[in-house]
């Protein structure tokens, strides 16, 4: 059997995992909850939901919260045009193979150096809303994981 050594990337939809909860919300999240619904129940790539960066306003998920396709056209701005949509339930997942946690400075360098990019939960704080750039730093005593990031590497800034 051949493999491709090149895949073609594929974006898989984070306005279905927020209104899933699968994993967290916009209020905050843990990254092994994606890990574990990709998993389980598989990802649709980004087609299926466009990202709205806000929570579902029901209580569950449903079908039309995780991929759906709409009428033309778009609704007018303030409104969700949700009445023009329907649940498409053929739509491609994709699964998870594998996936792992660790935790540490040298665990996470080592992954990176091996396998590319990782998530990371980290403690959202005033110090980091204030964030403008270059490599961001700061200790917290008892921090709260709140926010999901990538994790592109590691080093010192020069400047």
């Amino acid at each position: 059997m051949l493999r491709d050594l090149n895949p073609t990337p594929v974006g898989l939809s984070p306005q279905a995992i927020v209104n899933c909860e699968a994993g967290g919300s916009c209020n905050g999240g843990d990254p092994s909850g994606v890990y574990y619904y990709a998993y389980h129940t598989g990802i649709p790539d980004s087609t299926c939901m466009v990202y709205e960066a806000k929570n579902l306003d029901a209580n569950e998920c449903e079908p039309i919260d995780i991929c759906r396709d709409c009428t033309w056209p778009p609704p007018p701005e303030g409104e969700s045009g949700i009445n023009g949509c329907w649940a498409v339930t053929n739509y491609k997942r994709y699964y998870f193979s594998n996936y792992y946690g660790f935790s540490g400075a040298r665990n996470m360098k080592s992954e990176i150096y091996q396998n590319g990019p990782i998530s990371c939960g980290i403690s959202v704080t005033p110090g980091f809303q204030a964030y403008k750039g270059g490599i961001y730093s700061e200790f917290v005593f008892l921090p709260s994981i709140n926010h999901e990031i990538s994790v592109v590497g590691y080093g010192y800034d020069e400047a």
